[in-house]
């Protein structure tokens, strides 16, 4: 069914700290328009709410897409009130960017509540202004005793499990929205590009699953709009828009954002596409996913946008987002006994290493778009992963890996963990030298969760190459299950102010801790 849900306006603004942005009382446009401005009259709209991206102790970047052309006008209290607001003058919005815009923020004060508002004004009449749209964030703290608390996941609209009005659509960010954290951390397939909506889907009980469903996702992306109207899908639902004004991301990429398993150069062998070239929708892909998030995107040593960057959360945290799509090697069996090039590319690499060693944070999060030790295979003989399901020593894109695990222990570069989503299920493992046939590493811990709104699938197979114990695992047993059967799963970290200690707990839907573990802070391995 396609529809344009409407919400009635509030008579106030609440939520668990600060304003809550107005934006979710806004009516949605319909459903795919992609707002001409020769077709509209009136004042501008900002229907998809607002959204705050890599969040620091000083500054901050604040998103908003509108209906027609507009400047983007922010501004910013240290109350709800807007009683001595700082303004900051955005960007020209317009067709180039999707009506989309980001307004960067500097000079923010750290740990404290900002609370934020962004007008949409007619760029031929300033005067003419849209409705505000309220949203709100804490900056970063510049102590160590303020303590940061995040929650991470990935997955959401995959394998034909979309919006559902019957069940509340993306309920689960409802839920983690109400435990307030510092920010959320996002760790790839924002979208299905490759994934179809279909209006229903019948379950394995008989019971049927409806979807909210749009022009953009009755077939897979190809074209920019087509991407970009993937996007904007996830924003048609109430939860997340919610969300978005409250909570601040980071967010990163995999393989879904542009088709299952792509990798630099591929030509396609798939009947569903016209464009066969994975680089060309890759790329179209990158620029719908610049308008749509609020992301820092610093230069390659090429001059163009990349991914992978730091996100410096206060002297307690330090968060490395990886890309491990953009510049890996083919899918293979991964059985080369020399591979520069790896998952991450040989560029990334020396950033990775430089950035870690000269981090001072306590902890250091090294957030990956994929798990280092499960097997993930790419059809009968490929992987799709960093592990291949040889238990020897280091092959393939494993010889990238054991030369970071080696350069952090030699380096004693203390309080590194691995967070990732991706596989569909919730796991912790933790990886341990005398277990393992490479041994030149500290021991550390990779923690899994999602999907957020997507199938969950069977547990992958570990390879013993660095030593995985998989400590805790909570997977379904068969594949595609449906979130309407099963509850959706994310992990929260809470870093203590006074100790430093690190608490690591996986949660599903619904409140439950399914899995908690305390790290101590100084150590080069756990």
């Amino acid at each position: 069914m396609s529809y344009a849900p409407r919400f009635p306006s509030p008579a106030r603004r609440s939520v668990l700290r600060g304003s809550l942005a107005a934006s979710a009382a806004l009516a949605l446009p319909a459903v795919g328009a992609a707002a001409p401005a020769f077709a509209l009259s009136g004042r501008p709209r900002a229907a998809w709410g607002v959204q705050v991206g890599d969040v620091t102790s000083s500054s901050a970047l604040v998103w908003v897409r509108s209906d027609r052309p507009a400047r983007m006008i922010v501004e910013t209290s240290a109350t709800e009130s807007f009683r001595r607001a700082r303004t900051w003058h955005g960007p020209l919005v317009g067709s180039g960017t999707d009506f989309t815009g980001t307004t960067p923020l500097y000079g923010l004060p750290p740990g404290e509540q900002v609370h934020y508002r962004v007008t949409l004004a007619d760029p031929h009449d300033p005067r003419r202004t849209g409705e505000p749209v309220y949203g709100t964030f804490r900056t970063a703290p510049a102590r160590r005793r303020d303590g940061v608390r995040f929650l991470w996941s990935g997955d959401i609209a995959g394998q034909g499990w979309g919006i559902n009005p019957d069940i509340g659509g993306y309920a689960v960010y409802d839920e983690m929205r109400r435990l307030d954290p510092d920010f959320f951390l996002c760790s790839g397939d924002n979208i299905y590009a490759d994934g179809v909506i279909e209006p229903s889907v019948t379950l394995p009980d008989g019971r049927v699953w409806r979807n909210v469903t749009t022009e953009e996702k009755a077939k897979v992306a190809e074209t920019l709009a087509e991407y970009r109207g993937n996007f904007r899908y996830n924003l048609l639902d109430h939860n997340l828009r919610e969300f978005n004004a409250q909570v601040p991301s980071i967010v990163q990429w995999d393989d879904h954002e542009v088709r299952n398993n792509w990798y630099p150069g591929q030509i396609l062998d798939d009947a569903r596409y016209t464009e066969k070239n994975v680089d060309v929708l890759a790329a179209r892909s990158m620029r719908a996913f610049s308008e749509y998030f609020p992301a820092s995107t610093p230069h390659s040593a090429s001059g163009e946008g990349r991914m992978h960057r730091v996100v410096r959360h206060g002297p307690l945290l330090d968060v490395f987002v990886l890309d491990m799509r953009s510049f890996r090697n083919a899918n293979s069996p991964g059985r080369q006994p020399d591979d520069t090039t790896g998952i991450l590319g040989a560029e990334q690499l020396r950033w990775l290493k430089h950035e870690l060693s000269r981090s001072r944070a306590v902890w250091k999060v090294i957030a990956a778009d994929m798990p280092l030790g499960l097997v993930v295979p790419d059809g009968a003989t490929d992987f799709e992963a960093v592990a291949q399901g040889d238990p020897g020593a280091p092959l393939g894109r494993e010889l990238q890996i054991a030369e970071l695990l080696r350069y952090i222990k030699h380096r004693r570069i203390t309080g590194t963990l691995w967070l990732t989503a991706d596989v569909h299920y919730t796991s912790a493992q933790h990886y341990e030298p005398e277990r393992a046939v490479f041994k030149d590493f500290a021991p550390f811990w990779e923690f899994v969760s999602g999907p957020l709104a997507a199938g969950q699938f069977q547990a992958n197979a570990l390879d013993a190459t660095f030593g995985p114990d998989r400590v805790f695992v909570r997977a379904p047993d068969r594949a595609n299950v449906s979130p309407m059967e099963s509850p959706q799963y994310f992990g929260e970290v809470d870093i203590d102010g006074d100790s430093g200690e690190l608490t690591v707990r996986l949660r599903a839907q619904g409140g439950s801790v399914l899995f908690s573990k305390v790290l101590q802070p100084g150590r080069v391995g756990q």
